[in-house]
């Protein structure tokens, strides 16, 4: 089956995976402006936030074997978010998480009240028109300029058969 993963037109389905992957890149300035009040909630922890190192694997030329490229700062943590009624039962099963790249606990948090929100059916499509969706915008210009900026440095080479191959059309002539 074909995936038209370059397609703009053809969003795929959002996923947890997906969305978590959006959540682990956004800003924390996005983040508390999207979930605003939802921010503020004092969540039931279940495992607080926590800064460590996690080992980051390249590719030589991007496809070819794996090493390790070096670690880098992670802050990760679980929780679930308290009953509309102010309950702190821990019966509802919908756990949030988050995996961030640097030390801001409250970034983490917000990621993770984020992920627990968007398991919840009656707050999903909220979260994805506040949230998701300008942070897939942001991240696009970001990657945009990112491009821009590096094809300003695009040096062409010439080979000297390409050279050759020129100069003898113009000499038949």
């Amino acid at each position: 089956m074909l995936q038209a993963f370059d397609n703009s037109f053809s969003a795929p389905p959002l996923t947890r995976p997906r969305w978590m992957a959006l959540l682990a890149r956004a800003p924390i300035a996005m983040l508390e402006q999207a979930l605003g009040a939802h921010g503020q909630l004092t969540p039931i922890w279940l495992r607080r936030p926590e800064t460590g190192l996690m080992m980051v694997e390249a590719r030589t030329g991007g496809t070819g074997q794996r090493f390790n490229l070096g670690e880098v700062t992670v802050t990760r943590c679980a929780l679930r978010l308290p009953e509309a009624n102010g309950q702190t039962s821990t019966d509802n099963g919908v756990v949030g998480v988050a995996y961030v790249m640097g030390r801001i606990a409250k970034q983490a948090k917000l990621a993770a009240i984020a992920d627990a929100l968007l398991q919840d059916p009656a707050q999903t499509r909220w979260v994805q028109s506040q949230l998701l969706e300008p942070l897939r915008l942001h991240l696009g210009q970001l990657e945009a300029q990112r491009s821009a900026d590096v094809a300003t440095t695009k040096v062409e080479f010439f080979t000297v058969a390409r050279e050759a191959g020129s100069g003898a059309e113009g000499d038949e002539e």
